[in-house]
This record gives C-alpha cells, sequence and structure tokens, in this order.
C-alpha cells in the first residue's frame, strides 16, 4: 500500500471517528453553539435594541462569543483518548503523531467552529449589521475558527494528563487568542467603513497557514510531555 494512501486512511478514519462520537454525544456539539447563540442574543437585551449601537458592538460580540464557545469543547479535544489508553497507543505508532492530531482538530473545528460560521449571518443580522460587514464576518470566522482550534489544541496537549485543566488550558491559550481577535474585529469594522479590509483577513490567513504548519509539531511534542 502507498504511503500517501495509508496516511490518508488514518486521516479520515481518526477525523471520521472523532465526529462520529461527537454526533452521538450531541451535547459536544449543541453546548458550544447554544452558548454562542445565548451570548449573542443576550446582549441586545442587556445594552437595549439601538441599532447603530449594536451594529459598533457587533464585532466584538460575535468573536468574543465565537472565542468562549470554541474553548468550551477543547478541554475534551484529547481527554478521553488519554483516558482509555489509545492515546498512548497513537503515540507509540509508526505514523506521525502530527498528522492524528491535525485529523482530531479538524474534526473539533467540524463540529464546534463550523456550525457557528453557517450560523453567523443570522447573528450577523441580529446585530443589525450592514452588508459589507457581513461578508467581513463570516470571511473572518472561516479563516478564524481554525486558528482557534489548532491554538487550543496545543494547550488540551499541555494539560491532558492534569484531573483539572480547564482553568489552566483557559490562562494557557486566551493570550494566544488575541491576536486573532484583534485583526478579526478590526477587519470587520474596516467594513463597517466601507474600506478595504483585506490586509486584515491577509494576516489571519498568514497566521492560519502557520499554525497549519507549526501546531500539529507542538501539540505533538506537548501530548509526550504530558503522557510521559
Amino acid at each position: 500500500m502507498p504511503v500517501q494512501h495509508s496516511y490518508w486512511q488514518l486521516f479520515k478514519s481518526v477525523y471520521c471517528k472523532d465526529v462520529t462520537l461527537a454526533f452521538r454525544q450531541r451535547a459536544e456539539i449543541f453546548n458550544p453553539l447554544l452558548f454562542f447563540v445565548i451570548v449573542i442574543t443576550l446582549f441586545p437585551l442587556a445594552i437595549g435594541p439601538e441599532p447603530a449601537l449594536l451594529a459598533r458592538m457587533a464585532a466584538g460580540i460575535i468573536w468574543v462569543a465565537a472565542l468562549l464557545s470554541t474553548m468550551l469543547g477543547l478541554d475534551k479535544l484529547f481527554r478521553d483518548d488519554y483516558n482509555d489508553g489509545s492515546l498512548e497507543q497513537l503515540l507509540a505508532s509508526p505514523y506521525p503523531m502530527s498528522l492524528t492530531v491535525i485529523a482530531k482538530v479538524c474534526a473539533h473545528w467540524t463540529t464546534s467552529g463550523l456550525p457557528m460560521v453557517v450560523l453567523s449571518p443570522l447573528f450577523a443580522l441580529l446585530m443589525n449589521l450592514e452588508q459589507q460587514a457581513l461578508g467581513a464576518t463570516v470571511l473572518t470566522l472561516l479563516v478564524g475558527t481554525p486558528l482557534l482550534s489548532l491554538i487550543g489544541a496545543i494547550g488540551a496537549g499541555l494539560t491532558v494528563g492534569l484531573q483539572k485543566g480547564g482553568l489552566l488550558l483557559s490562562l494557557l491559550v486566551l493570550p494566544l487568542y488575541i491576536p486573532v481577535l484583534i485583526f478579526a474585529t478590526s477587519a470587520i469594522d474596516t467594513s463597517m467603513m466601507t474600506l478595504p479590509y483585506g490586509g486584515q483577513l491577509a494576516i489571519l490567513g498568514a497566521m492560519l497557514a502557520v499554525g497549519i504548519i507549526t501546531a500539529p509539531f507542538a501539540i505533538s511534542s506537548a501530548l509526550r510531555v504530558s503522557v510521559s
């Protein structure tokens, strides 16, 4: 069997297993999405229905909600594999661990980040965002949420061996999320002024490209340190 084919089979099997388990335990999908919905719908009730005020705060509200929602499922990203011993088998496997972790990160984004991207136009309209800002919101979430999953997986790998690592995980990844938050909200704010926001989007894309290349190796190293 060609090596490339066996690598693809490994990626597909890990990805499909995690997505299937997430759909069987529907709370893993609905809890982050429900949190995202609750945060965004509560803000208009708290600050008032004034359209101009909502539009001005929309970028920050949507992205903070997305950031916090992504963090909800990070603690369990490698926890089940660690508890049942399969994580040690994956680390001892002759296949590169970086391929396994990128499959797990993709599965995490599919079940947590992708639903937020799909529903974001609805919530952008709820926050009274105009048409040009609506497109910027979808694009920033489409590029930024996979980056959140990659960064969060590094923290999840470092804390997988701890009994109550949720708080430590938050402290580790939140500072690393700040650049993503800044450039994403800046892109949306710039689009609201009918100015080009390609620069901010390009920076997010470059950060995602660097994350895809480097994060799997950092996650693998973090898991080896935690398991050893």
